[in-house]
């Protein structure tokens, strides 16, 4: 007979999220615009009509536990799946099974959590037999599946969007959780409802985290001679005293939150700009990555309306690289203030980009021979450098040449916005333009 050590003799208390998943739908909390009375989900899941279907939301809003009740529900044989510990040799198996069942007029539903963390090969494996029917695929993620799922299996899902839990719907799963049994029910805790809505706050939408937190705050509270506890403002603080806000950088909310930046300085709205940058900074978020982006938009959405733009911008990115954060953010505070004071012109990023399709499609145009450089004989003799014109050489440091391709003659790839000192720009090149236009009919008229 085995010995039992004291520890194996302790059962081991699940988590408070744990204990308290829903089972029913009528307990799910939250997604109303999906399991409310008539909503399309609900009744897929009551019918027990599940088509294979990908749940897309934030952590902790409750897409296992949607699985989970489905598996209840469900005359289908119900298989979980973790895409962190499974492979393709497991996922050929599963399948095996499945098309067993299948030939017993079974159906069989596989669970993948984390299916965004499947490469490609691996979710190839589940395709054929999505598409003959052997399995019900019902994937969960907390990515953008147009990005992290093939379209293949993508295009055979269908896609339910879950939404971060508001701070009411929080505030009730913290309420039930000091009454459940499941939970606190059976014990005396004492919370006032405005920590109740301090823990919802902090929770930021994951009912996980809410529980987590209660859970941490009961524990931690103040125990009285009959048992009872008291969560008081100051072991609450200690719980939260500081908001997880990391996210994955290579995930879609790293690219979320750098478009808001982005466009925060475009609509010109520094409270806006400085908001985001704040997010990313304190998620972690590397300050290089932002000082790129930030001289990027320099040039693309300030451009020469406001030269100087450019040079704060890259002055942020050095002081980046210097000194590192904490102490560069106010200096990126400053950079992501001064693009979105800053008058706006995209002519610059317009222009090349229109240039780059224009090169990309007239890649072999040969360059003409006058731009050409005769350093030898050879190229001498070929009419290298014919016809150049030297502008230094002439008064107004002006020449009538033509330095595109003849085919591309009169293209017009930089037309400024005329804001801010781009206005002077702009008249710099009319001015020009006027000249040049003058001396080629000047020109055209002494050849006649």
């Amino acid at each position: 007979m085995d010995q039992l050590s004291l520890f194996d003799q302790i059962p081991v208390s699940q988590p408070l999220a744990a204990r308290l998943r829903p089972e029913t739908l009528e307990d799910f909390v939250g997604q109303k615009h999906l399991l409310g009375e008539g909503k399309v989900l609900r009744r897929l899941i009551e019918g027990d009509q599940v088509s294979s279907m990908i749940f897309w939301g934030p952590p902790g809003v409750g897409k296992t536990t949607l699985a989970q009740i489905i598996a209840h529900r469900t005359k289908a044989a119900f298989i979980n799946f973790s895409a962190v510990t499974s492979g393709i040799k497991e996922i050929r198996e599963v399948m095996q099974r499945a098309d067993e069942n299948r030939r017993f007029g079974e159906r069989t539903i596989v669970f993948v959590d984390e299916i965004h963390r499947f490469n490609k090969a691996q979710q190839d494996a589940f395709l054929p037999f999505v598409e003959k029917g052997s399995i019900i695929l019902i994937g969960a993620t907390t990515e953008n599946p147009s990005f992290e799922v093939n379209g293949a299996l993508l295009s055979r899902c269908k896609v339910f969007v879950l939404q971060a839990l508001t701070e009411d719907d929080l505030t009730a799963l913290l309420k039930r959780a000091l009454t459940d049994p499941r939970g606190f029910g059976t014990q005396e805790v004492r919370i006032p409802d405005d920590l109740l809505r301090r823990i919802a706050v902090f929770a930021n939408g994951d009912a996980r985290t809410a529980l987590s937190t209660l859970e941490m705050a009961v524990l931690n509270g103040e125990l009285d001679a009959n048992g009872d506890t008291t969560v008081t403002a100051e072991t609450l603080a200690q719980c939260i005293s500081k908001k997880s806000l990391l996210y994955d950088k290579s995930g879609e909310e790293h690219y979320n939150l750098i478009s808001a930046l982005h466009k925060s300085m475009r609509n010109s709205d520094p409270d806006a700009a400085v908001y985001w940058l704040a997010r990313m900074l304190e998620a972690g978020e590397d300050p290089i990555y932002i000082a790129r982006r930030v001289t990027r938009f320099a040039s693309e959405d300030v451009g020469l309306a406001d030269p100087r733009a450019l040079e704060q911008a890259v002055a942020a990115f050095q002081a980046c690289r210097l000194i590192g954060m904490p102490e560069c953010s106010v200096h990126l505070a400053q950079a992501v203030v001064y693009m979105a004071l800053a008058p706006k012109s995209n002519a610059l990023y317009a222009g090349y980009e229109t240039a780059r399709a224009d090169a990309a499609k007239e890649v072999a145009e040969p360059v003409p021979l006058h731009l050409r450089n005769a350093v030898t004989g050879l190229m001498k003799q070929l009419d290298y450098g014919k016809g150049y014109q030297y502008a230094h050489d002439a008064d107004e440091k002006l020449t009538a040449m033509s330095c595109l391709p003849d085919s591309m003659a009169g293209k017009v790839y930089y037309d400024p916005a005329g804001l801010g000192e781009e206005a002077a720009f702009k008249a710099r090149l009319h001015e020009i333009k006027a000249w040049k236009a003058a001396r080629r009919d000047a020109e055209a008229d002494d050849s006649e």
